[in-house]
């Protein structure tokens, strides 16, 4: 899994249509997820932490969490199936931890009303993800290409482990 930060909120050139863009700690790469209007106020009032007179849908479920003593302890985009992407929130109370099945748009407007880490498996940011530094991308390229090119076939047995008594 790769741990991901709410880059923030775009607008889709084409549909017009909201997508919250996650980005790896390394901003190396950028998860575009589209999402609903009423999603992308929610992320985006979490994140400039606007103070709002009532609680919103997302605020609310937080608090009935907090009441119950349940805590959110992360939030991970599991799976992209047919142009969908899969979420799960985790909670805990004491010692139980339960993965709640849940849209990944208000699974991230929980975790950054609830600062808590968004993780994406690999899969998906392979499938899904575009890339942000491109230079570094060709750089580390570049310098597995001259590594592989200096390494003979004994350096390998050796490095691997594999070789025989």
């Amino acid at each position: 899994m790769i741990e991901m930060k709410v880059a923030g909120i775009a607008i889709d050139a084409v549909s017009r249509n909201p997508i919250v863009l996650l980005r790896d700690t390394l901003e190396r790469r950028a998860l575009p997820i589209w999402i609903g209007e009423a999603e992308a106020r929610a992320i985006n009032g979490a994140i400039e932490g606007r103070p709002l007179e009532r609680p919103m849908t997302h605020d609310l479920m937080l608090n009935f969490l907090d009441a119950w003593g349940i805590t959110v302890e992360r939030v991970v985009v599991h799976a992209l199936k047919n142009s969908t992407f899969y979420a799960v929130v985790t909670v805990s109370q004491g010692d139980i931890k339960k993965d709640m099945d849940a849209r990944p748009s208000d699974a991230i407007a929980i975790a950054v009303r609830a600062k808590c880490p968004i993780w994406v498996m690999e899969e998906v940011i392979l499938e899904a993800s575009i890339p942000v530094d491109q230079d570094a991308d060709e750089a580390e390229r570049r310098a597995f290409r001259e590594f592989l090119a200096k390494l003979t076939p004994e350096e390998l047995v050796k490095k691997s482990g594999l070789e025989s008594n």
